[in-house]
């Protein structure tokens, strides 16, 4: 028999992990456009801050500059030089053990001439290039210097090198330099601007074990090599002028062949002309206590240099950044998948908002939100009212009226309910429960009935307070939130009924859906009911066949009225011209059949006098309710006067 294994998805995302949660981010989106930020930086906020199952950008910043840090933290760059001092030392007790014993004057001037060495690391390496040394052990530990300035050397020009220069031999050392000159030649000649293709083969063919990033054309082989150097360059440049002059000069005697150091040179030099962009000047300050060799240095300054770059791409903030921008393997090298999985993530949310045609581009250039998405939060701040509603202990009224005509839409029966049945639909739903029985039998469960409504149209005006106090008091994003959800009402259940929402602060005006959901504070002072009054009229009276209904949500007296010539007047206390002209707009909507419905915000008591006397003047009534259930009465109200 067959034995498999089952163990984690490596090759690309989950295929099994749950699809982005669309609806969430766009009532996140939602909230913050209604709170007056552009939809373009409430989807920015969105990938920033994240969503309850994934990290946002923030917080994998947050994770970059913490290992950042800790690089920092931890380590400095002098690593190199104490592996050399420790070689010397070796070498040189190795040596003065080995000729304590001896009695003759040659074994006394050489303890002398070992006496007198510099006290600089590199200058006593140099001093002792041409000793003929008497111990062998001494000898070992003088041969392993120069390797390991070999190595180190080649290690920060070149990934992976050191573990490959293990025991390297004469033979070893000149196939490096061979390469190195080789590699020197081939970057000289595209520098010039030479067809490099069939030298770059031949190149790989003979050294190609030297670069496991497996290039595949010059340009690859340069930016690789390049970004090594700089790397290298960035970490002599962090060190004080003391170390960075040791290290010059012990590299030169790397693995005992100056040639060597020369071709690195030369090396560096190319690669600074072809890749001029790369950063060439840069430190960094390394203030820890575990030491660094020049190889490790150098990828230390990589992976800061790397660390930089992603900070850079998650933060968004360059013309045309996208998501997409951002180097997931170069994540997951320094944060681990899960930070790739969240990145990949948000990504997707961002393409999925886009392509899903939840944000649109306007024609200004800017985004902003599709039909679709109002639809959607249309349906949210709906549902929240419903639920309003139901806790406040208000009756769903499930049709607008008993002579109702047919919406399209069934429900399933409830006590109580007089609407017909619609059989296709209960009959399906008997066989469906059935099935399994292979007898159909019907039962209470399957019925399900036609909704109705009304067959009366109504012309609804709702006019809400846009001045600066609703924003001071947090009243903006409830207000947009009752618009809302009664948009959604009125086109999904009613949509015969016409309505028309209009704003008010030192002028009032008619807007679409859009509009008011992205409408922004702004400090103004006033609030234009006669205006907005005045627009209502307007409205109803183009739909004279329907019963009116007008709606008004503020938190403040009439303090601004509009003159004949199209201009506002305001004043604070407000102006009994002002109170005059706005209690004769109420009149006139009166006259057209209109009760105004006030819903009054706060605990003015100069509003509330005012507000009871259009009521009284329209037998409309005053509503004072709190935040959260503003959505509820206002959609209440239309309710009941449309029953009415």
């Amino acid at each position: 028999m067959s034995r498999y294994t089952y163990g984690e998805y490596y090759d690309g995302p989950d295929p099994l992990a749950p699809p982005v949660d669309l609806r969430e981010a766009l009532d996140e989106i939602g909230r913050d456009v209604m709170d007056g930020r552009s939809p373009r930086s409430a989807l920015e906020e969105l990938m920033r801050r994240g969503t309850p199952s994934t990290s946002g950008l923030d917080e994998l910043t947050r994770r970059l500059w913490e290992r950042r840090s800790r690089i920092q933290r931890r380590h400095n760059l002098d690593g190199t030089l104490q592996q050399v001092r420790e070689l010397l030392d070796d070498a040189l007790r190795a040596e003065k053990t080995a000729l304590f014993p001896d009695p003759d004057d040659d074994a006394r001037f050489r303890e002398a001439q070992l006496d007198a060495l510099p006290s600089g690391t590199a200058a006593a390496v140099r001093e002792l290039a041409e000793y003929d040394w008497r111990s062998d052990e001494a000898r070992e530990s003088y041969r392993k210097i120069q390797d390991l300035l070999g190595q180190e050397l080649l290690e920060s020009r070149f990934q992976g090198m050191k573990q490959a220069l293990r025991d390297m031999t004469p033979e070893d050392t000149e196939r490096i330099r061979r390469m190195m000159a080789d590699l020197n030649d081939l970057l000289l000649a595209h520098l010039r601007g030479e067809d490099t293709t069939d030298r770059f083969r031949d190149f790989m063919r003979q050294h190609g074990e030297f670069f496991p990033e497996n290039p595949r054309n010059t340009e690859e082989l340069v930016d690789a090599l390049a970004q090594r150097s700089a790397a290298a360059q960035r970490m002599m440049n962090s060190m004080s002028d003391q170390q960075r002059s040791e290290l010059a000069e012990l590299m030169a005697g790397a693995f005992g062949d100056p040639r060597l150091a020369e071709q690195v040179a030369s090396l560096d030099a190319n690669l600074r002309a072809l890749r001029p962009g790369e950063d060439w000047t840069g430190s960094a300050r390394m203030r820890g206590n575990q030491p660094l060799g020049l190889g490790e240095g150098a990828e230390a300054m990589a992976d800061l240099a790397e660390l930089d770059a992603l900070a850079e791409q998650l933060a968004q903030s360059y013309p045309g950044a996208r998501l997409e921008d951002i180097d997931l393997e170069a994540l997951s090298r320094q944060l681990g998948e899960d930070a790739t999985v969240d990145a990949r993530r948000l990504s997707e949310l961002e393409r999925e908002l886009r392509e899903q045609g939840l944000l649109e581009r306007a024609p200004d250039g800017s985004l902003r939100l599709s039909p679709k998405a109002l639809r959607r939060l249309g349906q949210t701040a709906l549902k929240d009212v419903v639920n309003a509603a139901h806790r406040q202990g208000q009756r769903d009224a499930r049709t607008a009226g008993a002579a109702g005509e047919p919406t399209g839409a069934t429900r399933p029966w409830q006590f109580g309910d007089t609407e017909p049945w619609d059989v296709p639909r209960t009959v399906r739903n008997a066989v469906l429960r059935s099935a399994s029985t292979g007898e159909v039998s019907l039962d209470v469960v399957d019925v399900e009935v036609t909704e109705t409504e009304q067959r009366a149209r109504a012309a609804v005006a709702l006019c809400v307070d846009t001045s600066w106090s609703m924003v001071q008091d947090n009243r903006w994003v409830p207000m947009k939130r009752t618009a809302l959800a009664l948009h959604q009402l009125i086109t999904t259940r009613f949509r015969t009924d016409a309505l028309q929402l209009v704003t008010f602060g030192r002028h009032a005006r008619s807007v679409d859906l859009a509009e008011l959901v992205g409408l922004e504070g702004v400090w103004e002072q006033g609030t234009n009911l006669h205006h907005a009054l005045l627009l209502a009229g307007r409205h109803l009276r183009r739909h004279s066949d329907a019963h009116p209904v007008v709606l008004v949500v503020t938190d403040g007296e009439p303090t601004a009225h509009l003159e004949r010539d199209g201009s506002a007047e305001f004043h604070y206390p407000p102006l009994d011209r002002t109170l005059r002209k706005t209690v004769a707009e109420v009149d006139a909507l009166a006259k057209l059949g209109a009760s105004v419905s006030v819903f009054m915000l706060g605990e003015d008591p100069r509003l509330a006098e005012f507000v009871d006397l259009i009521a009284r003047r329209s037998g409309g009534r005053v509503v004072n309710p709190d935040l959260d259930g503003l959505g509820a009465a206002v959609v209440g109200d239309y309710l009941r006067n449309r029953r009415a």
